[in-house]
């Protein structure tokens, strides 16, 4: 579709998600939520929440307005319903509303129950004009991450691992490094970056020793997480280095070691009791590294969301299977690596 095709909330929204983009890594447990301000057919403001406990969309698109006179005759464009609550930060709602804006497009109304509709009420009440379901599907999956630690009562779980062209995580000495390309690699530091955490299972902690932190690209590191059921890890390796906040669940112990956070769990579904030690810390994300027993507990309990696959020219002919994902496919090229992207249906 050419670009003067677009409807023109289609156009404005379009942007909104854009500039909502910008907050990846730094805002969670809040949304992502980018906001646009038009009159007569012309932006004259926008902004995106940057940081938790920072302002919001809203406020920072308003702040950029130099004549603020024109507010009353422009349209907000924002990607979820304005907030109705007071949190770290005041109502946004009562602050669009203050500026008496004509029209409010909304992408996604708020699952959160402390908004959930409250937002549009209240700003109709004071009568400003709203609509709501513009690039709808596009900001559902701009916050899936959200919407899922919302509806689902869990953090959105992304699995990842590299493999060989014939099928391979690692050769029988379950030697691993390295099956995927430097830009591959790369890559998946980004990655780190944009979720809140990152876990790994024993095996790998043991024979990778990896450390789990940012080094191939700029942003923050997430918080690192073992399962170590038994407390079998040495405290000399890498995760236990401080250099991170690190979360161990096991079934034996619960202390705190310095950035360290030894969590005792229950061994009955210990995956699902995790997963809801991780809800109630409100980490709304987990990206899965470890090896193939780890990856293939969060399959066959049916918790991803989507998973990423490097694959390499490289055969090893026989070593450690990888596991098998099914879903809706992409596929990209990363330099002679092909990048596949499941995300799981139903």
């Amino acid at each position: 579709m050419r670009k003067h095709d677009l409807r023109p909330d289609d156009f404005f929204m379009r942007r909104a998600l854009e500039i909502a983009r910008y907050g990846h890594g730094q805002v969670s447990p809040n949304p992502l939520v980018g906001c646009v301000i038009v009159h007569d057919k012309k932006i004259i403001g926008e902004g995106w929440h940057r940081k938790f406990g920072e302002a919001h969309a809203e406020v920072n698109a308003v702040q950029s307005v130099e004549k603020k006179d024109l507010l009353a005759e422009s349209t907000v464009y924002v990607t979820l319903e304005p907030c109705s609550h007071y949190g770290k930060t005041p109502p946004c709602a009562d602050m669009l509303i203050a500026q008496r804006v004509r029209k409010v497009v909304i992408s996604n109304l708020d699952c959160n129950p402390l908004v959930s509709g409250r937002g549009v009420a209240r700003l109709k009440a004071s009568g400003i004009e709203v609509s709501h379901g513009i690039l709808e599907a596009e900001g559902s999956s701009l916050n899936r991450r959200f919407f899922t630690m919302m509806k689902e009562k869990r953090p959105y779980i992304v699995l990842k691992w590299a493999q060989t062209a014939d099928g391979f995580m690692a050769r029988e000495t379950y030697d691993s490094k390295w099956i995927s390309n430097v830009f591959s690699r790369q890559l998946t530091h980004k990655w780190r970056t944009e979720e809140d955490a990152i876990l790994v299972g024993t095996t790998t902690a043991l024979r990778d020793n990896p450390q789990l932190t940012v080094r191939d690209w700029s942003g923050r590191n997430p918080i690192r997480i073992v399962i170590d059921r038994n407390l079998r890890l040495d405290h000399s390796i890498h995760l236990f280095d401080g250099n991170a906040k690190t979360i161990c669940y096991n079934t034996h112990s619960d202390r705190e070691q310095g950035n360290v956070s030894f969590v005792r769990i229950q061994d009955d579904d210990f995956t699902g009791n995790m997963i809801n030690d991780l809800y109630e810390r409100r980490i709304q994300s987990v990206l899965v590294e470890g090896g193939p027993t780890t990856l293939n507990h969060f399959i066959d309990a049916g918790l991803w969301d989507e998973a990423r696959i490097f694959t390499s020219g490289q055969r090893f002919g026989k070593g450690v299977g990888a596991p098998s994902v099914k879903g809706s496919v992409e596929t990209y090229n990363v330099v002679d690596d092909t990048l596949t992207l499941v995300s799981r249906t139903g």
